[in-house]
């Protein structure tokens, strides 16, 4: 069942225009619908390219969380190859919102691990809606330095709207997990890419996010806070939600420009779930051609680079009082 975003609705139209031609053409031999078809194909593919040169920050939002977008293990089986999922933390449990293990990405090996969201109640149950709890985030760092050890590169997938905050989350202390996952990602000596392919919602992202090169899907976003959060808290109303998502700057678009990414990867026309393997054909793309610069560096090299990345971030002035 397709799933249609209130934007898209004139192409929906079209669309089901299309269709109808289709069928109409098949079932009977008198006339020629050529014409016809070749005109509601060129303004199918018109519509297309105003609607989504033109999409708002809410609406990249929107997108970003589409049910039908990739993630990560669509990645994992079409950008990826020989994956090999490692499970548990040695603490806890085996968190299902995180997965990870070893993969090959063309020719190199990695370790590869990211949030993962369900398709439907049964598989968001399981994957707690993309969610991680602490043992998601110390499963991540256990394979983190179990790359470190076996000098493989380190690639991690952010899909996520934020650290789950229940009782039993902060009972096992998701912050000091996050904080940890921060600290020690800073240390890690192999490369470190990181890829936002949905939702980047706030320290839940940031705990699987310090690496050399942050990419970004052109239709994912990357935030402190939800447009939700951010509207109920400061115009008391979550449907300023669109409003805030212009404030918060969080779009691909923006995030480039502060120097808070360093790549914005290419969507198919429409977004990511219209065309799974051009998304991850885009993304492989540009993840290996950050690996092969990074890899050509040193560890300690790669270590000041990172160091310096992350401490240029923010902006501030100095304002002297009046004398």
């Amino acid at each position: 069942m397709k799933h249609y975003l209130d934007f898209e609705k004139p192409i929906v139209e079209l669309q089901r225009k299309l269709e109808d031609l289709k069928q109409h053409a098949a079932h009977h031999v008198v006339g020629d619908f050529q014409e016809e078809y070749v005109s509601l194909q060129a303004k199918l593919d018109e519509a297309f390219r105003q609607i989504f040169s033109n999409l708002t920050p809410w609406q990249r939002v929107q997108l970003a969380r589409h049910p039908k977008r990739p993630y990560t293990l669509d990645y994992l089986r079409l950008a990826f190859t020989d994956f090999e999922e490692l499970h548990g933390d040695r603490m806890y449990t085996d968190d299902r919102a995180v997965v990870g293990g070893f993969a090959k990405l063309g020719d190199h090996r990695v370790m590869v691990i990211g949030t993962q969201k369900g398709r439907d109640t049964k598989e968001n149950i399981l994957r707690n809606f993309g969610s991680a709890h602490p043992e998601g985030y110390r499963k991540a760092l256990r394979l983190m330095r179990l790359a470190d050890k076996f000098r493989l590169p380190i690639i991690t997938l952010i899909d996520t709207a934020g650290a789950y905050p229940g009782i039993g989350s902060e009972e096992r202390h998701v912050g000091e997990a996050i904080a940890v996952n921060l600290r020690e990602m800073m240390l890690l000596e192999v490369p470190i890419l990181a890829a936002v392919i949905g939702e980047g919602g706030s320290g839940g992202a940031l705990g699987i996010g310090v690496a050399d090169r942050v990419l970004i899907l052109e239709n994912a976003y990357y935030s402190v806070i939800s447009p939700e959060g951010c509207a109920a808290i400061l115009w008391k109303d979550r449907a300023a939600s669109p409003k805030a998502a212009a404030a918060l700057k969080i779009t691909a678009g923006d995030l480039k420009e502060l120097g808070l990414v360093d790549e914005i990867v290419p969507e198919p026309l429409g977004g990511a779930h219209n065309d799974y393997t051009a998304a991850a054909t885009q993304l492989r793309e540009s993840l290996l051609r950050h690996l092969g610069d990074l890899e050509a560096r040193t560890g300690p090299e790669r270590l000041d680079a990172r160091y310096a990345k992350f401490r240029s971030f923010g902006k501030f002035l100095e304002v002297k009082e009046a004398a």
